[in-house]
């Protein structure tokens, strides 16, 4: 077989399914040294893949439906279609892309990749990032990767610098702790109720707090500052990409649902703790943070009793404060543990 000297991998969705797959780009470059590896995605996920070391180029979305697609130079030989989407397929068959990847339980595929891999995420008990390295089985690469081996292939060696104002904002002597309440509606939450009671219960002798959103979502945090009486520091909108993800790898830990952050934190592993329903396919094992210092909060129950409101979700809202508090507090002390599943009911 044939392999190409390039491989463009397409994943144009948003910043935490990207984190998931920075892994292809390095088990392609330990199995083929001399290849060059580019992603397909959005200008808003792109800090992300300039912190890689094992990606060689970047190509925006838009500009990959308007211009022709060239990696370091070369016409590109192979793409992946880790995203399905009809528009980046039909645009990569009319550039003439040789080697076009896709899923066999898309219809478009059809139309417009010459190479298949059969594979159903949704009906699926891998996880996403697992997923993803399935498709490379059309590249020979045929064996699964465990969760422990997938979380040290991100390769995240090339932050950005952070900022001395930044900077400036870090207590050395402290555990440094960023809190990210909210999802931008991409996932359950756990509820700034339950962010004050863990805020209002760390010792701020011990902890430096930290608070972190989009701009967009500065006016939906804005109800918790008012229920805490214990010191933080608001970064929300204060920060871009990579800036953030220069300051998260200043910090020590970081607890959020099912949301990028988490999985930039564990990707640069460092404490992420990470809060789950147990409803799939938004349950830990499909999306859970991956990474040597992850650790999940979730029921261990399957319910589906509030699949279909997401503002009612009382299985995240069964998580207590305290149980989070036991872990940060132990993590202070670097007291060895394990963590399992929490045993509440719904």
């Amino acid at each position: 077989m044939t392999y190409p000297k390039n491989v463009l991998i397409s994943r144009t969705d948003s910043v935490g399914d990207m984190v998931l797959t920075l892994p292809m780009a390095t088990v392609l470059k330990q199995a083929f040294p001399d290849m060059v590896v580019g992603i397909l995605g959005t200008e808003y996920t792109r800090p992300v893949v300039d912190a890689c070391s094992s990606v060689d180029a970047f190509i925006a979305r838009d500009d990959f439906l308007r211009h022709e697609a060239t990696l370091k130079g070369q016409s590109v030989e192979c793409i992946i279609h880790v995203k399905p989407e009809p528009e980046i397929a039909k645009r990569a068959k009319q550039l003439g892309i040789p080697s076009r990847i896709g899923t066999v339980n898309r219809w478009f595929h059809w139309l417009t990749c010459n190479r298949f891999v059969r594979l159903s995420r949704s009906k699926s008990p891998l996880h996403e990032a697992q997923l993803n390295l399935v498709l490379l089985k059309a590249l020979g690469i045929n064996r699964a990767f465990s969760l422990s081996e997938i979380a040290h292939l991100y390769a995240l060696q090339k932050l950005a610098p952070l900022p001395a104002t930044h900077a400036d904002l870090l207590q050395a002597d402290k555990f440094k702790l960023i809190l990210h309440p909210k999802s931008r509606g991409s996932a359950r939450e756990w509820g700034l109720e339950n962010f004050a009671a863990l805020i209002n219960s760390l010792d701020p002798d011990k902890f430096q707090i930290f608070i972190s959103g989009t701009r967009n979502e500065q006016p939906d945090l804005k109800p918790l500052f008012g229920m805490i009486d214990k010191p933080v520091t608001d970064i929300s909108g204060q920060m871009n990409l990579a800036e953030f993800m220069a300051f998260i790898g200043a910090c020590d830990g970081l607890v959020a649902c099912s949301t990028g952050p988490v999985h930039i934190a564990a990707a640069l592993h460092k404490h992420a703790l990470g809060l789950y329903p147990p409803i799939r396919p938004l349950d830990p094992g499909r999306w859970g943070a991956i990474g040597t210092q992850a650790r999940i909060f979730v029921l261990d129950k399957e319910c589906n009793a509030c699949r279909k409101d997401s503002g009612a979700c009382v299985c995240m809202q069964a998580i207590q404060p305290m149980q989070i508090k036991d872990v940060l507090e132990r993590l202070k002390d670097k007291s060895s543990f394990e963590l399992g599943a929490i045993d509440e009911g719904c």
